[in-house]
């Protein structure tokens, strides 16, 4: 299992980032949200491109945005590993413009919505990410239904080529649940970000 870090609930990004960058996280989670697609807007592209540009790990994007076409081409000179979006009205032309683009895709499952909304990209996309909590805010505490989700989907996982990540008020309690759930991808933030030693708390995710 793979550790992503999100700096979303951090109070200082580029101390975050930094620290990030020093630890032994798999990647940086990138939590963008433009005010459309959820109420809240925590970015402005400029100043992001600024903040990543020298990142050593590898980026996790995750766009919380209506538009996720005008913001995809401003990553070209960044270390992106892959790039999820929500579900829109057309969201398999951006998940085959992100696959050209030469990153991994992925779609994103709220805690609202079921498989069967996104079982057209299931042939498609690299990564389905489970949101545990309602997107768009940080600091959140994890949604139990989501366990029930997780089952479902793995039902089905063998049949296709995604990994399955998680997202959502993961701490060292809530990892506990996860034990057995064949996720591959556990992206925590204010856990980590929360904590005075990186490291430790990654590691104490790591060892479910």
């Amino acid at each position: 299992m793979k550790i992503a870090v999100s700096y979303l609930s951090s109070n200082n990004y580029l101390d975050c980032i930094k620290k990030i960058n020093e630890s032994n996280a798999d990647f940086i989670h990138v939590d963008l949200c433009d005010g459309k697609y959820v109420n809240t807007k925590n970015f402005e592209i400029k100043d992001t491109i600024k903040l990543l540009k020298n990142s050593q790990k590898p980026l996790n994007i995750h766009l919380m945005v209506a538009n996720p076409k005008k913001i995809i081409k401003y990553f070209k000179n960044l270390n992106v590993e892959s790039i999820t979006i929500h579900n829109l009205s057309n969201s398999k032309k951006i998940l085959n413009y992100i696959k050209k683009k030469g990153y991994k895709c992925g779609i994103a499952l709220n805690p609202n919505e079921n498989i069967d909304l996104i079982k057209d990209y299931l042939n498609l996309i690299d990564e389905l990410l489970i949101m545990s909590v309602v997107p768009g805010k940080g600091g959140q505490s994890f949604i139990n239904n989501t366990l029930e989700k997780i089952d479902n989907i793995n039902s089905i996982k063998n049949s296709y080529h995604f990994i399955t990540a998680i997202d959502g008020g993961i701490n060292n309690e809530t990892i506990k649940l996860l034990k057995d759930k064949n996720i591959d991808l556990v992206i925590s933030g204010s856990y980590i970000t929360n904590s005075k030693d990186y490291n430790e708390t990654i590691n104490k995710l790591k060892k479910i």
